[in-house]
């Protein structure tokens, strides 16, 4: 008997809509299944089988691998068959709202919202992402220069010395996701170029990042007052509760769903929240605060 997908623990999830802060992200794909290819020949994600309980699908596998079982019962086959959904049969709808938590990574992550135009307590959505890393995920917008945080990729546009120091103060920097294998270009000096690097420490207004090809691989930078830093990535840790979420993906709010309801996520396109203006950090610079919060 072929062991198709387990998933969902509905308690797990509710745990994660109630916390704002999370341990190991929950897989719920922990039993090792017989599966579909995660993409079908024309593109479409393909999800394979929800179990509505994870607990009664784990039982009767337990008495199908001891012999007490052999599908002949239907007192026990029949709820077998009524636990399953298989979501692909599921309609592909649109969805939008607004982030309240993010968990994991773009292989199995699950982002926690809100529907648009909700008030009040209103029970969270939950947007799963598929464990294969296939869902589609766009992450824009502006962030504030203290979100940028070591080990983050960047893509800046500037001129360095032959000892890696910008020679003008840096005004725009994109946090990014690189492709799996990118490899960076050298940076040359006197030559204004479109650098993608690595962060090592932002320390008020001095930012250091890396390099990995080329002989200049640290580059030092100043931030101009005005300076501003955006998101063009594709990393779920790059989500915060705020951000605004549309999602394209089939809902399933019956029994073994979490929250108002699971949407199994082909496309999720999250634009940031606006940061402070910053004319702010040109007031903070006035009154003697650094601009910027050290990090390394």
């Amino acid at each position: 008997m072929p062991r198709p997908i387990v998933f969902a623990a509905a308690v797990t999830l509710a745990v994660f809509a109630c916390r704002a802060s999370f341990g190991e992200p929950y897989n719920p794909y922990a039993v090792a299944p017989a599966v579909p290819a995660p993409l079908a020949p024309d593109g479409t994600i393909q999800w394979g089988t929800f179990f509505k309980s994870a607990e009664l699908q784990r039982n009767y596998e337990r008495l199908w691998n001891m012999g007490a079982c052999r599908g002949t019962n239907k007192a026990i086959t029949e709820p077998v068959a009524e636990n399953k959904l298989l979501i692909d049969r599921l309609p592909e709808d649109d969805f939008a709202g607004v982030v309240q938590a993010a968990n994991g990574t773009r292989a199995g992550g699950v982002v926690a919202f809100t529907a648009q135009g909700a008030v009040g307590q209103a029970p969270a959505y939950f947007a799963q992402l598929h464990p294969a890393g296939v869902s589609h995920l766009t992450v824009t917008g502006g962030i504030s220069l203290g979100d940028l945080r070591p080990g983050m990729a960047v893509r800046l546009r500037a001129t360095v010395d032959e000892r890696g120091r910008g020679t003008v103060p840096l005004r725009a920097v994109t946090v990014v996701t690189p492709a799996a294998g990118f490899k960076p270009e050298p940076v040359r000096s006197g030559k204004a170029d479109d650098i993608i690097a690595t962060i090592v420490s932002l320390r008020g207004p001095t930012l250091v990042v890396r390099v990995d090809a080329g002989k200049i691989r640290r580059l030092t930078f100043t931030l101009a007052d005005d300076a501003v830093a955006t998101v063009d990535g594709a990393r779920l840790d790059l989500v915060a509760a705020g951000d605004t979420i549309e999602i394209k993906g089939r809902l399933w709010s019956g029994d073994g769903c979490a929250g108002a309801g699971t949407i199994f996520a082909s496309h999720v396109t999250v634009t940031k929240r606006s940061p402070a203006r910053p004319e702010t950090r040109q007031v903070a610079k006035d009154a003697g605060v650094a601009p910027g919060r050290a990090v390394e």
